[in-house]
């Protein structure tokens, strides 16, 4: 896929990331309600897994397991093409996947939803994966539990 940006100013990858989430609001825009929502929601985030690169699919998964065990009231969800979790449709964490990013790593990340502030004036946001170690997940368990309090 070219990469260059258009006249616009936005490559066909960015296009692409743009077309997908306008898809995922107008999907949320549908009469789906409560449980059957969660449901597709969660049926939606594990096929995205599914498609990815075997050694990102074994790392999102991993990641995927890790977030609903320590914070079950994200809800999963797909955001621009990849998984995240929400409280309330406001994406708190996401999951990008290395190789559909054509990246060397793939990315964990929160955003500004998310309550990680400290007093420094200075926090991470997001890190870059490239497999998960236990002391990688006791880190990234500790920042999702911090996330949602």
């Amino acid at each position: 896929m070219n990469t260059t940006p258009k006249n616009d100013g936005f490559s066909d990858r960015e296009r692409t990331a743009m077309k997908e989430r306008a898809a995922e609001l107008k999907a949320d825009g549908k009469t789906r309600r409560g449980a059957a929502k969660a449901a597709a929601d969660e049926k939606k985030v594990r096929e995205t897994i599914a498609k990815m690169d075997p050694d990102d699919r074994a790392l999102a998964e991993r990641i995927h397991t890790v977030v609903t065990r320590v914070a079950p009231q994200l809800a999963p969800k797909v955001w621009y093409g990849q998984p995240a979790y929400a409280i309330d449709g406001t994406v708190v964490c996401f999951f990008r996947s290395g190789k559909k990013d054509r990246e060397r790593y793939s990315i964990f990340g929160f955003t500004q939803e998310a309550a990680l502030d400290d007093d420094s004036g200075a926090w991470a946001t997001s890190f870059a994966l490239t497999h998960l170690s236990s002391a990688a997940e006791q880190r990234l368990t500790k920042l999702i539990e911090q996330a949602v309090t």
